[in-house]
């Protein structure tokens, strides 16, 4: 069994084979797949992220802001993502944070972005997905301060209003690519590492460096898709069933079995997030 932690297949790549992609996935035995809503919160893009998961039912969805699009991030926008986060099968807030290789948005609002939407998903009692990119050293400053303070806000949808709620800060830093120096920064805060695809890379040397630190009980593999395909399928459309792939390359990294690799990834991704076993 195997999870797809982090995907996009609510995008234009996948519409003319959409079910087909799911059906692969699940005869490759990927049990649950977390899609990962993108896009201008103005428009329908987040809609659609979310009826993809409803549809399927070993699909999960979140919703959040992505750094290159926190120029558009406003009250409106929030409230919007609120009301889409009230779906079942939205399970986390992000992807967020910052990316400082492309600069889409100016890095002062990128940093005040991530802020407002980490309290946000908290109060709201979602967990964060993380996006970091040439921003190590903020982004964990910005972690580290945000977690310190996991005591001091109430749960926004608290089913007794006076009842004191709190809730602790729970994420994933999908798609690694950080220094192992990061990795070990964050791990203290309990972080879930992901890995994508490019750790098959033959001039990936870093990311493997960096995943060596990873214990196997925080480690969660992704696809990323339709990005960042493993070996041997790089430069062809990524895909949730190709997940495989790098769980089997992980599993020779850290000198285990394919078997428990996946047995294990699956069971993290499942604990953290606090979902039973999807049936089908």
């Amino acid at each position: 069994m195997l999870v797809d932690s982090h995907c996009h297949i609510d995008g234009g790549a996948f519409d003319d084979d959409r079910d087909e992609v799911v059906r692969r996935a699940r005869d490759a035995g990927v049990v649950a797949m977390l899609n990962i809503g993108t896009g201008d919160p103005h428009s329908d893009d987040f809609q659609k992220a979310v009826a993809v998961a409803e549809k399927y039912e070993n699909v999960f969805a979140s919703v959040g802001v992505h750094p290159h699009d926190a120029k558009l991030y406003d009250d409106k926008a929030e409230r919007h993502l609120i009301d889409l986060a009230k779906s079942e099968k939205v399970i986390a807030w992000g992807e967020i944070g910052l990316d400082y290789y492309y600069d889409h948005s100016p890095r002062d609002v990128q940093r005040e972005v991530f802020r407002r939407q980490i309290r946000t998903a908290r109060e709201l009692d979602l967990s964060i997905i993380i996006h970091s990119r040439d921003a190590d050293d903020e982004t964990v400053e910005i972690l580290t301060e945000e977690f310190a303070w996991n005591a001091d806000i109430p749960v926004r949808n608290s089913v007794d209003a006076d009842k004191d709620v709190r809730v602790p800060l729970r994420g994933i830093m999908h798609c690694f690519g950080g220094t192992p120096e990061m990795a070990e920064a964050l791990l203290p805060l309990g972080f879930m590492i992901s890995f994508a695809g490019n750790v098959t890379f033959k001039k990936a040397e870093n990311l493997r460096e960096s995943a060596k630190v990873v214990p196997l009980d925080r480690l969660l593999i992704e696809t990323d898709c339709p990005f960042l395909t493993p070996i041997p399928f790089r430069g062809k459309r990524n895909e949730p069933a190709y997940v495989e792939h790098t769980a089997r390359f992980l599993a020779e990294l850290y000198g285990v079995s394919y078997e428990t690799l996946a047995e294990q990834t699956t069971k993290n991704f499942l604990d953290f997030f606090g979902l039973k076993l999807p049936t089908n």
